[in-house]
């Protein structure tokens, strides 16, 4: 004989049905309550006057519980204040633009990102260019080895490479006399900084502004120090106005993703031909135009790109720029610059390595002038 389910079964079967939907657990069972064939082997029915079985308090107590927890929980995120970055700090905003990058593993000898690079730039004919040719040799060593203590006190976790960024190919607002609108450093300049950069056990960075020329040309001139597994490179597109044709410093230059594959691509050569550790490639950029096509730059393993804010200006600026030129077009590695006078000329701070540190993704190469 079949039995019939009571009213006071349904309601609290659905009532039960109800309580488990509101706490999110999408794994019970929401079928149509058991048919009259299947009733037969069910347990007794539940009247408002019988208490429910053992089972059924046990669910509703650990839905209730979840519920609670639900309610708690929701009640904390409202109240819990939002947090505010800065330009250049949010990574939510870094995660959407693509960070972390998909990159080749590091080889074997990669600097980065096992270190942070802190470097000196500049030349040391000319004491405005930065703070490698401002100072005497040695109080800019002295120098240089502080700024590494300040990054690595603000940055245990991450060793601190130093280094020197030399201008070895200076644009120039004259043709001169090969009408390109730079200037080479004579080798005798550039081997002196090479040794003073041995002295203080920092790497060094050749840094080409090409006015006129093309970096197709000029590149191939300096294998003979480039071979060295301590040597890099740093390109500047504002200084490359061979499309243009304008005179440095009266327009903003230019290099495109293929100018700088083939730089990448000269450097990994070098790699391969030398046996050599792989070498550290700066982007400078502070404009849109900088660098055109980002996309389009190739990433090898022989090769750690790294993209380089260098605009000057106040910190809301700088941040800004990184946010703009530099988190929002990824490419590998990030770098940031910061220039002694130009930074804080209209009374701002200079940004310290914990204000640095704040942005995201963290730059692993800084640069001084």
């Amino acid at each position: 004989m079949k039995h019939q389910l009571s009213p006071s079964f349904l309601r609290t079967y659905l009532l039960l049905l109800a309580t488990l939907a509101l706490t999110g657990c999408g794994n019970q069972t929401t079928s149509q309550p058991p048919t009259a064939n299947k009733a037969s082997t069910a347990s007794p029915p539940v009247t408002a006057s019988t208490p429910a079985p053992p089972a059924v308090q046990a669910q509703n107590t650990a839905a209730a519980r979840k519920a609670a927890a639900f309610a708690a929980q929701t009640s904390a995120a409202r109240k819990a204040p939002k947090i505010k970055y800065n330009a250049g700090e949010d990574p939510d905003f870094a995660n959407k633009c693509g960070w972390p990058v998909k990159c080749p593993t590091p080889l074997p000898g990669s600097i980065l990102p096992q270190k942070r690079i802190v470097a000196y730039y500049g030349n040391p004919l000319s004491k405005k260019m930065g703070a490698l040719g401002e100072f005497p040799k040695d109080d800019m060593l002295r120098r240089l080895k502080g700024e590494v203590a300040r990054w690595e006190k603000a940055d245990p976790s991450t060793p601190v490479q130093p280094a020197l960024h030399l201008i070895a190919v200076v644009a120039q607002g004259e043709p001169g006399k090969a009408g390109k609108y730079r200037m080479i450093i004579p080798d005798a300049i550039v081997n002196q900084v090479y040794g003073w950069a041995k002295e203080a056990n920092a790497i060094l960075f050749i840094d080409i502004q090409t006015g006129h020329d093309d970096i197709r040309t000029i590149l191939p001139r300096f294998e003979w120090l480039l071979k060295n597994p301590d040597v890099h490179l740093g390109i500047d597109p504002e200084f490359n106005l061979i499309a243009s044709k304008k005179k440095p410093g009266t327009k903003i230059g230019t290099y495109d993703a293929a100018d700088i594959n083939y730089a990448s691509g000269y450097l990994k050569d070098l790699v391969k031909k030398y046996n050599l550790p792989p070498k550290v490639f700066i982007v400078h950029r502070f404009t849109r135009n900088g660098v055109t096509n980002s996309r389009n730059i190739v990433l090898r393993p022989e090769v750690q790109i790294v993209m380089n804010m260098d605009g000057w200006g106040a910190p809301w600026l700088k941040r800004d720029s990184y946010k703009d030129y530099v988190v929002a077009e990824p490419v590998q590695y990030t770098g940031f610059k910061l220039f002694y006078h130009n930074d804080t000329k209209k009374g701002d701070p200079l940004l310290t390595p914990q204000d640095v540190l704040k942005l995201h993704p963290k730059p692993v190469y800084i640069q001084y002038q």
